[in-house]
């Protein structure tokens, strides 16, 4: 939250959290914004922090895109046997280790 004073009404404003620096502006964290006070006849004012934006349609037809597509079978690759393409090919998970000997 962002601290603000409005010293003619004598109003501490406590607001949230301010996107750029103004010098008169204090930013708290949650624990001393909920604790603050305010001098002997000052007022404060609480703004209401705006709720987190949640996800975007396209960001839950992303997801569960890629969640689609992970839970795909892996397309079924039919390898040449070592003397049709001259080198050995071995295979660990998606990773395909190529030998250079001719």
């Amino acid at each position: 939250m962002t601290l603000t004073y409005v010293y003619a009404d004598q109003t501490a404003v406590l607001g949230p959290l301010a996107t750029y620096a103004e010098p008169h502006a204090y930013d708290l964290c949650e624990t001393h914004s909920e604790r603050l006070s305010a001098p002997r006849g000052w007022d404060v004012l609480r703004l209401a922090q705006p709720a987190p934006p949640g996800p975007t349609n396209d960001d839950l037809l992303a997801l569960a895109d890629a969640v689609r597509e992970a839970g795909r079978p892996a397309p079924v690759q039919r390898s040449l046997p070592e003397e049709e393409t001259g080198r050995e090919t071995t295979r660990r998970g998606h990773l395909r280790v190529l030998s250079t000997d001719h």
